[in-house]
C-alpha cells in the first residue's frame, strides 16, 4: 500500500530546538579515567553534539571523596579525582550533569549496596555530615573552575530514589531531607547554582517533590523514563511485583503487556503538567522494549520519541554513549544489546547514526501530513536553514 507524505515547504514552521543534545548519560563516574571512555565522549561530542555528560557514582569510594586512612585512621576529604574528569570535559568542549551519589561509606547508615562496584544507597548516617561534605565538594569546583562556569552546571540529588530498596533503602521524606540538606549547602555557596530533582524513575513524585521545595528551593525538575514503564506508570503493577521472580519476570511482562503506541509522550505530558512552569529534564532514557539496542528499530523509535517530545521536554538525555558499562559487568563482546550508543570498541550503532542525522537538522521544524497512522511523520531543515 503507498504511503503519502506531504510537506509544506510554504510554512514558516517553528521552533526546533536540540534540546536531545544538551545531555548524554554514562556508566559510572570513575569510568571518566579511562582512555578509552575518554576517546568515545570525545567522538559522541563531535559527531551528535553532546555538551554534557551525566553519571552515578561520583561520590562513591572508588572516587577516593571521603574516606578514613587505614594506617592512621584519620578521615579526609579529596577531589583529586573528580578534577581529573571534570578537567577533561571542559578541556574538550563539555561539561558535567552533577549527580550527586552515592553515599560515601563512612557516611552511610547501612551496608546496602548495588552494581557490580558496589554503590552504597543507603541514606547518610549524619545529614548534617552530608551537607558538609557537598559544601566542601561545591566550593572546590568554584574555587577551581570559577563560579561563572560553574553556574552553567547542573546538580541533581541522588539517582532514582523512588526504586527502594534498589537505588535508595530510605523513605520518599528521607530524600526530601537529603535534598533540602544538599539544596542549603549548594546555595550558601552561589544562589544562583541550579540544583534540582527527585531525579526519579518512571515520572513519578513530582506533585510531591515540589510540594515539599515550596520552602526549599528548586530551579528544575529531573525525573527518567523507559518505553518499559508503562506497566508502572499505568499503575497496574508495582514495583515490588514487576521484579518478584528478577529478571524472568521482567522479561515476561515484556512479553505480554499490550504497550500503547506514544506512550512516551503521554508519560511526559503528564510530567510537563506536574512540572508547571519550571523546567523538565530528563536526565535517563532510552528507546528499546526487549532490549533490542543494537536493533536498527531503536533508532527510528528514538527519531520518533525525539520529535514527538519537542516543546514538551527541556533537556532529554540519552542513557548511554557507550557499551564501556560496568553496572552488572563489563561484557567483552561487541553487539551484544548493551545500552550504548557504541560498541565497546566504539562502532556506532544504528541509533547513533540517528542522532548523527539529527545533529545535522537545523533548528525550524516544517509541518508533514501523512495518510498512515503508524508512520513517524518529521520534518525540520538542515543546517544553515538548508533542506
Amino acid at each position: 500500500m503507498a504511503i503519502n507524505l506531504t510537506l509544506d515547504m510554504t510554512n514558516e514552521g517553528t521552533s526546533f530546538p536540540h534540546y536531545w543534545e544538551t545531555c548524554v548519560g554514562s556508566c559510572h563516574a570513575y569510568m571518566g579515567l579511562r582512555e578509552d571512555w575518554r576517546r568515545q565522549l570525545k567522538k559522541a561530542h563531535m559527531d551528535m553534539g553532546f555538551r554534557y555528560v551525566r553519571f552515578h557514582g561520583l561520590l562513591d569510594d572508588r572516587m577516593s571523596v571521603f574516606v578514613r586512612n587505614p594506617w592512621n585512621g584519620n578521615l579526609a576529604y579529596s577531589f583529586y579525582t573528580i578534577d581529573s574528569i571534570f578537567d577533561f570535559l571542559l578541556e574538550n568542549g563539555m561539561k558535567p550533569f552533577v549527580e550527586l551519589g552515592f553515599m560515601p561509606e563512612e557516611l552511610a547508615s547501612g551496608q546496602n549496596t548495588i552494581f557490580h562496584y558496589k554503590a552504597n544507597t543507603t541514606p547518610p548516617s549524619d545529614y548534617e555530615a552530608w551537607e558538609e561534605l557537598i559544601r566542601r565538594l561545591v566550593q572546590h569546583l568554584v574555587e577551581r573552575y570559577g563560579l561563572e562556569e560553574v553556574r552553567t552546571w547542573y546538580f541533581e540529588v541522588w539517582n532514582e530514589p523512588n526504586l527502594i530498596p534498589f537505588f535508595w533503602t530510605g523513605t520518599m521524606e528521607d530524600y526530601f531531607k537529603l535534598y533540602q540538606h544538599s539544596v542549603k549547602a549548594i546555595k550558601e555557596i552561589d544562589a544562583q547554582i541550579p540544583v534540582g530533582g527527585p531525579a526519579t524513575s518512571k515520572n513519578s513524585w513530582i506533585p510531591e517533590f515540589l510540594a515539599f521545595c515550596k520552602e526549599t528551593g528548586i530551579d528544575f525538575v529531573s525525573t527518567h523514563q523507559y518505553p518499559t514503564d508503562e506497566p508502572l506508570w499505568r499503575e497496574e503493577l508495582k514495583i515490588e511485583d514487576f521484579y518478584t521472580n528478577g529478571l524472568s519476570g521482567f522479561e515476561q511482562t515484556m512479553k505480554t503487556y499490550p504497550f500503547k503506541r506514544g506512550v512516551m509522550k503521554d508519560m511526559a505530558m503528564k510530567s510537563r503538567e506536574e512540572a508547571g512552569g519550571l523546567p523538565l529534564y530528563y536526565t535517563e532514557w532510552n528507546s528499546a522494549y526487549e532490549n533490542d539496542f543494537d536493533e536498527p528499530r531503536v533508532a527510528v523509535l528514538t527519531a520518533k520519541t525525539i520529535f514527538d517530545l519537542d516543546g514538551i521536554a527541556d533537556i532529554y538525555a540519552y542513557w548511554t554513549f557507550s557499551d564501556l558499562f560496568e553496572e552488572s559487568q563489563q561484557s567483552s563482546m561487541p553487539f551484544h544489546h548493551g545500552m550504548g550508543l557504541q560498541t565497546i570498541h566504539g562502532i556506532p550503532k544504528p541509533t547513533y547514526r540517528m542522532f548523527e542525522m539529527l545533529n545535522r537538522m537545523g533548528t525550524t521544524r516544517l509541518p508533514v501530513e501523512c495518510d498512515a497512522e503508524s508512520t513517524v511523520e518529521m520534518a525540520a531543515t538542515m543546517s544553515g536553514d538548508r533542506l
